[in-house]
């Protein structure tokens, strides 16, 4: 990791947030530049996540800067105290909505095939755990945009293959192999079917949020 400047004195980081108040950018730059170790202090927290400590600590920048901004002496506490909270605040910030978008993105990707040759989406073999209140409203309202979504952006064959394999509209699940006998067509030309009426939904469902 990189080497971060010493952090500033107490007097001067009072005349560089005085300055900067008063207007002066510069003083701005040289308190972020002499409190970039707190951030990587602060973004270390995280070192056994799977993300990249590089982009960690620019986005944790973002939250320094914030401080920065909005930083008010007069209320009793010091800049890195506050500071921390704002980075921290950051982090967890992008780390939920990484994790809702890769969650929302990863429920249709293929994960592998099962015995049979049919695709295996993480939806088919993720645990159902018990959401709480404010997830199980959000994962509501997805759903009925969803059946919303369906008969505008589908065809009439990419409906009924969807509801067969998922079992939507109460039904009860279906392998590719079954739909394909119950069409009348290759199990490879319902798996085409499927991705294709997958990757439409989900282009749409991105685009009207």
């Amino acid at each position: 990791m990189k080497t971060f400047l010493s952090p500033l004195s107490a007097q001067e980081e009072k005349r560089y947030l005085e300055q900067f108040r008063e207007g002066d950018i510069e003083a701005k730059h040289i308190l972020v530049e002499h409190n970039m170790r707190l951030v990587a202090h602060v973004a270390k927290k995280y070192q056994n996540i799977d993300e990249d400590m590089e982009d960690m600590i620019s986005i944790g920048t973002i939250g320094l800067i914030k401080a920065i901004d909005t930083f008010r002496a007069d209320r009793g506490s010091k800049l890195a105290t506050y500071a921390a909270r704002c980075i921290d605040n950051e982090l967890l910030m992008y780390l939920r909505s990484k994790r809702k978008s890769s969650r929302e993105i990863s429920l249709y990707d293929p994960i592998g095939t099962d015995k049979e040759g049919n695709q295996i989406h993480l939806l088919d073999v993720m645990e159902q755990e018990e959401p709480d209140v404010i997830e199980r409203m959000e994962f509501d309202k997805n759903v009925r945009r969803l059946y919303d979504l369906m008969p505008r952006v589908l065809n009439d064959r990419e409906r009924m293959i969807l509801c067969l394999r998922y079992g939507l509209r109460s039904q009860r699940p279906v392998t590719q192999r079954e739909i394909a006998r119950r069409l009348d067509i290759s199990r490879s030309y319902v798996s085409r079917i499927e991705k294709k009426a997958l990757q439409k939904l989900r282009k749409e469902f991105r685009e009207e949020k």
